[in-house]
């Protein structure tokens, strides 16, 4: 049986097997290496969300690296003068758009707040029926990364350039055109004081979505990886034997 393994003709057979096998059995790994960090994910926005509100100026300090999906506290003064729209967003299966006006902190800095949906209007925007109340308000949400990176979030403008609507949240977009430093992150906002009027509507936090099967992903390659190598097995052995009955048919019909 080895020496008839080793005939060149099986023994390229051999290393293309063994090429496939690897493949497929590095692709169950890599797989499962993703559901890893899938259920680490959903494990930190799990804990993160269960949390009670933290102060938003201490963790913009203490965790400047990774603030998403924390939720926080914080107080300041709407500024509806930088105010923008988040275009094409859908609530309750109509079309809209989401309001997203700087808070303005104490200490001079600013987080952009998704203030909620508004319906789809023909007049341009901001809504008048939507501006944010004057004064002090004390906000609560949780904090989201940028959508896009540095002009990415393509979008409408005004005669002097400055960009009122969004297709995609850009915070360092918008961060270029606010006269204050602007947090890394944008405030999805859960509750108000004092309240906002029926607009905007209160958006719900983002369905993160079902997660990929990684698990059922994985055992599909390394089923792939043990038929490759059950099936060169299976192969060798037949013509091995068909081999020899056609050496000795005598022997072998014995």
């Amino acid at each position: 049986m080895l020496r008839f393994l080793l005939r060149p003709r099986w023994l390229a057979g051999l290393g293309l097997v063994i090429l496939v096998a690897v493949s497929f059995a590095w692709l169950g790994l890599w797989q499962l290496d993703r559901l890893e960090g899938r259920r680490a994910y959903e494990d930190l926005v799990a804990d993160r969300l269960a949390a009670p509100p933290s102060p938003l100026l201490d963790v913009l300090a203490s965790s400047r690296d990774d603030v998403r999906f924390r939720r926080v506290v914080a107080e300041g003064t709407f500024d509806p003068a930088h105010e923008v729209i988040l275009y094409g967003r859908t609530q309750s299966g109509q079309t809209g758009n989401h309001v997203l006006t700087p808070l303005v902190l104490q200490n001079g800095t600013a987080v952009a707040v998704d203030r909620g949906w508004v319906p789809l209007a023909d007049d341009d925007p901001p809504l008048a029926d939507a501006a944010p109340p004057s004064g002090d308000v004390r906000v609560t949400g949780v904090l989201f990364p940028s959508e896009a990176d540095g002009g990415h979030g393509a979008g409408d403008g005004d005669e002097n350039g400055t960009r009122t609507t969004f297709t995609r949240l850009d915070l360092p977009a918008l961060a270029d055109q606010v006269p204050y430093p602007l947090a890394p992150a944008y405030l999805l906002l859960a509750s108000q004081q004092p309240q906002q009027t029926d607009l905007p509507r209160i958006a719900p936090l983002p369905d993160a979505g079902q997660s990929p099967p990684h698990l059922s992903y994985a055992i599909q390659w390394f089923t792939f990886a043990t038929i490759a190598v059950v099936g060169f097995a299976i192969l060798v052995r037949r013509e091995h034997r068909r081999s020899l009955a056609l050496d000795d048919p005598i022997s072998v019909g014995t």
